[in-house]
């Protein structure tokens, strides 16, 4: 039982094991409330993005598709942005290497939808620390409308996606729109225990901040934005040195004095982790991305690992005479009310894809041990390529700037017409 002063009375300050007891029980309460209010919002939201508004369809888009080697289906992933139901659009996909192993499965593609406008950009150019960003910037040259759709190479989504995606534009004030995304694992446990990231963490605290203020950034998976309101932003060449550039680009956009519109449409990110290394270094690279652009938010964010936090409480009840039943409390509503979250978001939003109760602990422990470690590495790896991660969440290539200068660049443009003539463009790099 808690220590008592010579008075009889509980000595709150007096004490440190009561101290540390109510501290902890004080942030369990705060991260049992934010995940009360994360499975509401998560229900809320699976009942708005069951009719979405959508666009007619009649405003030309041009998607950018920017691809770095060849993914777990892939091919699938493609056709299902090219099979929509929309009037007209582009779709540009873009490598940066001719060696790119994902060429092959592009052209396939390409040849299956002979009555879209499908092209492919090999170009090995780069104007900044960001491939991607090299990589999209290199497609935008060739974009013929003035909506530019920029979505992840790992993304999947249903026919409507684009008229989903352009609808909010019929607004004059807004500038950009995103989407969430959810993960559906393919391939094994480490594939599922990374979707649950996604699905257990990235969605409902993404949903909780469009509460009490608007949207202020975009999501990678998908990023659509008007092209005069992209130049007036400063085009996307001025992202070309940050880590977290689909943030930056939202930052811009309302600087520029546009909204931008969570569109009620979730993309299905397909995953599948070669192993649980590349999974760790792959969720210290979105630890990296979100410390260096809201660090007071990302230590804020801990609140959210409730599991952790249940031990802590569940330490501090111990530590203060209470019993083990009354200690292990926290534990088991912790483990309540998370698979009570995982259940919901698995259906309100997945259809029931993904629904794996059971490994709730293992990935809330990966969780922490990423948290943690994020503290003490400057270090990134993204493809294959290890970056450091610089002040005011710029990036550089294994510690130095890429030479973007002084070298001649290929360019590569292939499309239905042309597949046997290829035209090639060698130009000087642009800084």
């Amino acid at each position: 039982m808690p220590s008592r002063s010579f008075g009889g009375e509980v000595s709150l300050f007096g004490d440190s094991k009561i101290l540390f007891l109510y501290v902890a029980l004080g942030l369990f309460a705060c991260s049992a409330g934010y995940l009360l209010l994360a499975i509401v919002l998560t229900d809320r939201f699976g009942r708005e993005i069951v009719n979405p508004p959508l666009a007619s369809g009649q405003r030309p888009v041009t998607l950018i598709k920017p691809i770095c080697g060849l993914e777990w289906g892939l091919a699938d992933n493609l056709r299902t942005f090219c099979n929509q139901d929309y009037g007209t659009f582009q779709v540009i996909f873009g490598v940066h290497s001719p060696r790119d192993l994902a060429i092959p499965v592009i052209r396939k593609v390409i040849a299956e939808f002979p009555e879209r406008d499908l092209s492919l950009v090999v170009c090995d150019r780069l104007i900044g620390s960001n491939y991607k960003i090299s990589n999209i910037a290199n497609m935008a040259e060739y974009a013929k409308h003035d909506i530019l759709v920029i979505s992840d190479s790992d993304m999947r989504v249903d026919p409507s996606y684009l008229k989903a995606v352009i609808e909010p534009f019929g607004r004059a004030d807004v500038g950009a729109t995103t989407c969430l995304y959810s993960g559906h694992g393919r391939g094994g446990i480490v594939s599922r225990v990374a979707a649950m990231f996604i699905n257990d963490w990235f969605l409902p605290s993404a949903l909780i901040p469009r509460q009490f203020a608007e949207q202020d950034y975009c999501f990678g998976a998908t990023m659509a934005v008007r092209r005069d309101v992209l130049d007036q932003s400063g085009g996307i060449q001025s992202l070309a040195d940050f880590l977290a550039d689909d943030y930056m680009l939202g930052q811009r956009v309302i600087a520029a004095g546009y909204k931008i519109a969570l569109v009620p449409y979730v993309v299905a990110n397909i995953i599948h982790e070669k192993s649980l290394s590349a999974l760790y270094h792959h969720e210290l690279r979105w630890a990296h991305t979100i410390k260096s652009v809201q660090p007071i938010g990302y230590l804020l964010s801990a609140i959210t690992d409730i599991f952790s936090i249940s031990l802590l409480a569940g330490a501090a009840l111990l530590a203060a005479g209470y019993s083990p039943i009354s200690a292990a409390m926290p534990v088991v509503l912790a483990m309540v009310l998370r698979t009570v979250l995982h259940g919901k978001v698995s259906g309100s939003l997945l259809k029931g894809d993904s629904y794996s109760p059971w490994l709730v602990p293992l990935r809330d422990g990966l969780s922490f041990i990423v948290r943690a470690t994020s503290y003490f590495s400057g270090r990134v790896q993204w493809r294959g390529t290890d970056f450091t991660l610089m002040e005011n969440n710029r990036i550089r290539v294994g510690g130095s700037p890429p030479n973007t200068r002084s070298r001649d660049t290929s360019t590569e443009i292939e499309t239905h017409d042309d597949r046997r003539e290829k035209d090639l463009i060698l130009k000087p790099a642009d800084v």
